[in-house]
């Protein structure tokens, strides 16, 4: 079992900058993977960036440049760095852990990140 508790949403004008953070359970190394994923509303939940047990790092092209996954193993904290918001980037972002022993998803519960003027 992991349980994963989200932080750091909220509301930012276009172009502001937040940090999101995941707080896992269990100790990042008994992981397989970690990422963000984020559902707008009326739409499906999107993979937004994810970084595996070895440190290969993904992210959809729409927040390439723009967003920066990262991870404290000391802490069992993974974090998002969400800079040049747009207003596209509205939705609630999920964190998810993948246990590497059973390959079973776990996911937080979700925070609201809002960018609007």
């Amino acid at each position: 079992q992991v349980q994963l508790v989200e932080s750091g949403g909220g509301l930012v004008q276009p172009g502001g900058s937040l940090r999101l953070s995941c707080a896992a359970s269990v100790t990042i190394f008994r992981l397989n993977s970690m990422g963000w994923y984020r559902q707008a509303p009326g739409k499906e939940r999107e993979l937004v960036a994810i970084i595996t047990r070895d440190g290969t790092i993904n992210y959809a092209d729409s927040v390439k440049g723009r967003f920066t996954i990262s991870r404290d193993n000391a802490k069992n904290t993974l974090y998002l760095q969400m800079n040049s918001l747009k207003p596209e980037d509205t939705a609630v972002y999920y964190c998810n852990a993948n246990l590497y022993v059973t390959r079973l998803n776990y996911w937080g519960q979700g925070t609201l990140v809002t960018v609007s003027s």
